[in-house]
């Protein structure tokens, strides 16, 4: 992996994580572009900074209340000098450590000196890949 975007998806998914740790909608949907895409697991999309900050505020206050996330970069793709691709292994729970039970990939984009997700893509892992990513968790 090209080891400046790699310094830079691991700097965009820790703010990631700690704005859902803290269950800050706002701080999560400003790390998207306002023009973002943003497909979730069960196959619906978001589309724009705010319906992803307003959709948010319900995942934390109801159906993701108090849990954590676990998220992490498997290969990054530069595709110019400021966007590049990057797939992750993630999963969301109340227990540390957290299983890994999704695929994503963000598109990053810098504007204006900050690295944003132009576009997200949230996919459920099959067996064989939870089997292979979660080697060593109970």
């Amino acid at each position: 992996m090209n080891k400046g975007f790699q310094e830079i998806a691991d700097a965009f998914l820790e703010k990631l994580r700690i704005a859902w740790d803290a269950s800050d909608a706002g701080a999560y949907g400003a790390l998207f572009t306002e023009d973002a895409t943003y497909v979730i697991f069960i196959g619906e999309a978001l589309i724009g900074r705010e319906e992803i900050e307003r959709n948010h505020v319900d995942v934390f206050a109801r159906w993701q209340r108090g849990s954590k996330m676990a998220v992490k970069a498997i290969a990054i793709r530069p595709l110019t000098a400021e966007v590049c691709s990057v797939l992750t292994i993630g999963g969301i729970g109340e227990h540390h450590p957290t299983a890994y039970d999704k695929l994503q990939t963000f598109t990053l984009v810098q504007r204006a000196g900050s690295w944003l997700c132009a576009a997200f893509q949230n996919t459920a892992m099959s067996h064989e890949a939870k089997s292979r990513y979660n080697d060593g968790l109970a």
